[in-house]
């Protein structure tokens, strides 16, 4: 990363205009994020969401939507939804390329058929978003129920009122799309992913701040210099175990988020006319984490399937169905430290689960993402082959060999850093909404964003290269007069005076 150049960058009003730009954009959801959506009473509301959000059994998918939208899920705010709608369409558009021929061949058609899938996701996100809106307000009040220990928070609710409240629902996810399609614009970043990074940073402060809660504790004191100061022993060795650990674990991230294996890729040399093309060497990196963290958020949605299932049948009328339904509930919800202790090897069903779901949706969304055959396909037209292995279906099958075994890898990399919260509130006893997941995403977002900005630093100050004085030595106007170029960046070279003789 050239920070110079990044720097340098900054005294040109383009670049200062977009960065100004893009944080304005980032003002204006968090704003957003402390609107609340009309409903109830606001004291009423506020304490169903504080009793909902300090419990340690809150479900994985509430604190992974809450961390995800910045904390509008504890807020009850109008961007719940966030981000999820055009996610998941984006998800499905995916899909539907790889399995629908005309969205494929719209998909090779370059930027028109890009921008056309692109208009495709955007009609998708609206109807995802009004289902979504209408699954949070019910996952909301029935967690509630059974945690927030209050009532139907939507009880004597009309249909108008419940149409206002999708609709700002809706509205705002929409919102939320538009602004993050012009913070990527600006062409400084991913306008998506810098939304869903500034809204997990949003929540640091407040886990920061359960920290310093929990290490100044007034039932101890530490005499310190002739003053008493409250001091809790083990809760400061819990800070710094929890702080050693996020710098350990955010240097593993980083390392598998640039793990890759660079693969020798050489072009033939062709004669067409008078010019000759190719016979150049390039690399081919295939990355150890293809999918990204995908595989985690499928893993958490059909997690939450098993838990609603057996919500749905706690209330049923026949015994036996309301015996698996409390299993189900039992079973698929987030374990605590008190689990663990008291039910043995149940508690530890929904970690295996969830560990096998991300290894198993890794594979999943890598087999779509990376297509062994279309790239052995573009190689052997391009009249390019890999390095000790025949074009066509050899170079296929090695493909698909190579990128089998570094999934494999990464996908139980993947699946530890998911697991990793559930893990570790068993020793900090206390529930832990900013794990591995937020890490990787914190990261693979900041990698990305630096490469970007660096990107347009160098289109920002490109035209300094082509300016005399750029070349010329300001310290030296007599040897520039009479022909003689100094360039400033380059020490220890030799210059000679031109001589105007023949």
């Amino acid at each position: 990363m050239n920070w110079k150049i990044i720097g340098r960058s900054l005294s040109h009003p383009d670049m200062r205009k977009r960065i100004i730009a893009v944080l304005g954009i980032l003002l204006i959801f968090r704003i957003l994020a402390h609107l609340p959506v009309p409903l109830a009473n606001p004291q009423t509301l506020h304490q169903v969401l504080q009793n909902l959000f300090s419990s340690s059994q809150t479900p994985q998918l509430l604190s992974f939507i809450n961390v995800l939208s910045g904390g509008a899920l504890a807020n009850f705010s109008i961007m719940i939804a966030g981000m999820g709608p055009y996610i998941n369409a984006s998800i499905i558009m995916q899909l539907l390329t790889k399995a629908i021929p005309q969205l494929e061949a719209l998909h090779k058609e370059g930027e028109f058929g890009q921008k056309k899938i692109n208009q495709y996701t955007r009609l998708l996100t609206f109807p995802l978003a009004i289902v979504q809106s209408i699954g949070s307000i019910y996952l909301i009040r029935q967690a509630a129920q059974s945690i927030g220990g209050i009532g139907d928070i939507t009880a004597h609710t009309s249909l108008m009122q419940w149409v206002v409240m999708v609709s700002a629902l809706t509205g705002g996810s929409m919102l939320l799309m538009w602004l993050g399609e012009l913070i990527t614009e600006q062409g400084i970043g991913n306008g998506i992913s810098l939304i869903i990074t500034v809204g997990i940073v949003s929540r640091l402060p407040s886990n920061i701040s359960q920290l310093f809660t929990t290490a100044v504790s007034k039932g101890h004191h530490i005499s310190l210099l002739g003053y008493t100061m409250p001091f809790n022993k083990s809760g400061v060795i819990t800070g710094i175990l929890i702080l050693v650990s996020v710098l350990a674990v955010t240097w593993i991230v980083v390392m598998l988020n640039e793990a890759a294996r660079n693969l020798t890729v050489n072009y033939a040399k062709r004669v067409q006319g008078n010019r000759a093309y190719g016979g150049i060497t390039t690399l081919l990196p295939v990355k150890l984490i293809t999918a990204g963290v995908v595989p985690i958020i499928f893993a958490v949605a059909f997690l939450s399937v098993p838990s609603f299932i057996g919500q749905l049948l706690t209330s049923n009328h026949n015994v036996h169905l309301a015996h698996i339904g409390a299993n189900l509930t039992s079973w698929f919800q987030t374990p605590s430290a008190s689990t663990f202790a008291s039910e043995g090897l149940k508690a530890y069903i929904y970690p295996i689960t969830y560990f096998l779901l991300v290894f198993v949706f890794t594979f999943f969304y890598t087999s779509i993402t990376f297509n062994s055959k279309e790239i052995a396909e573009n190689l052997h037209k391009q009249g390019g082959f890999i390095e000790g292995v025949r074009g066509g279906e050899q170079t296929e099958k090695y493909l698909s060999q190579i990128i089998n075994r570094l999934t494999f890898f990464g996908a139980f990399a993947l699946g530890l850093l998911a697991v990793v919260p559930i893990i570790a509130q068993v020793f900090v006893n206390a529930s832990i909404t900013i794990g591995g997941t937020s890490i990787l995403i914190l990261v693979s977002v900041a990698l990305q964003t630096l490469r970007a900005v660096e990107s347009r630093a160098l289109m920002v100050t490109y035209d300094q290269y082509s300016q005399p004085e750029f070349f010329n030595d300001s310290e030296a106007p007599s040897d520039a007069a009479l022909g003689i170029n100094r360039p400033k960046y380059i020490p220890g070279f030799i210059y000679k005076r031109r001589s105007s003789k023949k």
